[in-house]
């Protein structure tokens, strides 16, 4: 991905290890998995952050080295700036103003008006401050867990979160929270997927318009969606317990997941990312 050299988004809190409360006992792989499968790029953390594990105070170490870490913060911030001037353009287009969201960077775990967030729940949104949380080490686990990698698999991560943050904007969000909290598990279940699905929909309309801008390389699209596999939630249920419920899927497959990327990727056109009214 060709981003060394291009603007840095400004919209940006820098928490790394400041003690936001990251310590105690860090989950294995199948408590990551687990935690992954009900929580990964979520939106409604209330019920999910806050775990017993977290003590406040403790700092995590990063997994990553300080050259590491640099790379992917400054990395970050150009992904972020490339998601402003998109979304920034199409509300402008049909005569609104584009709010940015703000990216925090932290270490372990961090305090969020959702609750308290740590890195094993992934990276995340949370609409009651508006904000993108984000553990550089992901990255890192994103290689060694998940088996996705490269720059353009963790800028899609960052889209997908953008994505959430352009939902709460648009009402989307806090419509269908609130048809949540009205009907059973499944239902809500149901909701959680197209949500989840829009959010990668609306990932690749960003990628779509990054693409005209010389973002991309050979071979990046096919990265990201590569990483939109590996975070469907059949494959990590199948990796975390042996088999797949689809009616407990907050996600969706890893099919559908590349489908609604590969949907915005192709179209650049947000009208085509109503999975609400597919099937």
């Amino acid at each position: 991905m060709k981003w060394e050299g291009r603007r840095e988004s400004t919209n940006v809190e820098d928490h790394r290890g400041s003690g936001g409360g990251g310590g105690g006992k860090t989950p294995g792989i199948i408590g990551i998995i687990v935690l992954l499968v009900g929580a990964y790029y979520g939106v409604d953390l209330s019920g999910i952050v806050g775990t017993p594990s977290l003590s406040s105070g403790a700092v995590q170490q990063s997994s990553l080295s300080a050259e590491e870490e640099a790379k992917l913060a400054k990395m970050s911030k150009v992904v972020l700036a490339e998601t402003e001037n998109v979304w920034g353009s199409y509300f402008s287009q049909r005569g609104q103003k584009y709010t940015p969201t703000t990216l925090r960077l932290y270490t372990g775990g961090t305090q969020t008006a959702c609750g308290m967030g740590q890195a094993a729940m992934g990276p995340f949104y949370c609409p009651g401050d508006q904000k993108v949380y984000l553990d550089l080490s992901f990255y890192k686990d994103m290689q060694t867990k998940l088996g996705a990698s490269g720059d353009a698999a963790f800028a899609y991560v960052i889209a997908h979160e953008v994505g959430h943050h352009v939902q709460n904007l648009l009402g989307v969000l806090p419509k269908v929270n609130q048809m949540q909290q009205q009907v059973a598990k499944t239902q809500a279940n149901a909701l959680s997927v197209k949500l989840e699905l829009q959010a990668d929909c609306f990932a690749g309309v960003w990628g779509h318009y990054a693409a005209k801008q010389d973002l991309f390389e050979a071979g990046d699209l096919e990265e990201a969606m590569r990483a939109a596999e590996s975070v469907g939630d059949d494959r990590l249920q199948q990796q975390a317990q042996g088999y797949v419920v689809p009616d407990s899927f907050t996600h969706g497959s890893s099919a559908d997941r590349m489908t609604w990327l590969k949907r915005g990727l192709e179209s650049g056109d947000i009208n085509q990312c109503n999975t609400f009214a597919a099937n």
